[in-house]
């Protein structure tokens, strides 16, 4: 009995103590779990405002502090006349229902031309607007390519360009097509005519140097080309996805 006592005992001592985590393992699973906890959030935040309207964005509110507060007024997508989504869509991505969040013909198109003119997407501009910041930084980059998908994946397509059209920039602290509207031409957003509308699609590319009150040759140019454009997608079924 003693014998047997002293063996499991013996035993018992000669078990090997728990490996220790070495540093290098330790920064592996932070690093691994930062990741994990980001792409939580993200997920998190694009499902909250699939259903809730954005507050603000970045830019927005250091434009904002900047000026020391910015126009906006919320308008939901079926109090927006549809010819501004058209015109829109038109202006800066006329394959909106086609895609999944990058268009890749505009982007090799781009490339061979040496520009990135047309290469964003509208599911691309809202990403920015919402949850990023402005720049061209590689790190901002690598974030809109990672959230892009994922709102794609979450939100309608008829999400996309209601939240699109109610946090673009149309002047210097004129934010949204419901401040804009007024802004510009004195009415509301579900007033809009379609030359209005091309007008106010026209100058978002550039809205602190253009005006659609008092548009210039180039302006009104690419006013003529965007009614013509949002008269297109309507008959040719590219509008669908955010009309129907």
């Amino acid at each position: 009995m003693s014998t047997r006592k002293k063996t499991a005992t013996k035993g018992r001592g000669r078990r090997k103590a728990a490996p220790q985590i070495t540093f290098k393992q330790r920064v592996t699973r932070w690093f691994f779990g930062a990741i994990l906890l980001l792409g939580a959030l993200a997920v998190l935040l694009v499902l909250l405002f699939r259903f809730v309207n954005p507050p603000t964005g970045v830019y927005m509110f250091s434009e904002s502090r900047r000026l020391g507060g910015v126009q906006r007024d919320w308008v939901p997508l079926e109090q927006i006349a549809p010819v501004m989504a058209r015109s829109a869509v038109a202006a800066e991505d006329a394959n909106f229902c086609n895609h999944w969040g990058f268009d890749m013909e505009a982007i090799r198109t781009a490339i061979e031309n040496g520009s990135e003119r047309g290469a964003s997407t509208i599911s691309q501009q809202t990403v920015k607007n919402v949850y990023l910041w402005h720049g061209r930084s590689w790190i901002r980059k690598a974030m809109e390519a990672g959230m892009t998908p994922l709102v794609e994946a979450l939100w309608p397509k008829r999400r996309i360009i209601e939240v699109y059209l109610n946090v673009a920039e149309f002047d210097e602290g004129v934010f949204g097509v419901g401040a804009a509207a007024p802004h510009y031409f004195g009415v509301s957003a579900g007033d809009l005519s379609d030359k209005q509308a091309a007008r106010l699609a026209a100058i978002l590319p550039d809205p602190k140097d253009r005006s659609a009150s008092k548009p210039g040759d180039f302006t009104r140019k690419r006013t003529a080309q965007i009614m013509d454009g949002a008269a297109t997608i309507r008959a040719d079924g590219r509008a669908a996805c955010f009309e129907s």
